[in-house]
């Protein structure tokens, strides 16, 4: 499946990540974040690697079953330095 890959910054220099099938918009409940684009056709497919911190099965379970799939809080990728 193509996904269309969203990022977020959040505390502690970390991003949130949001795929969605590729050409589909962010789903209404996630709109009211500052999504910016991270990556755009990208392959998802559950023996493919996990995707800028989504485990590809899991995202793809997730978007069959709510349409889009997040990053959970332990999935998060660290960004810049430590502070």
């Amino acid at each position: 499946m193509k996904v269309d890959v969203y990022k977020r910054p959040d505390q502690g220099g970390h991003y949130s990540y949001l795929a969605v099938p590729e050409g589909r918009p962010i789903p209404n409940e996630a709109t009211n974040i500052d999504w910016e684009t991270a990556e755009h056709n990208v392959d998802l497919d559950e023996d493919n690697e996990s995707v800028q911190g989504l485990d590809a099965r899991d995202a793809l379970e997730q978007i069959k079953d709510k349409g889009y799939a997040i990053s959970s809080v332990q999935d998060k990728i660290r960004i810049g330095p430590n502070v």
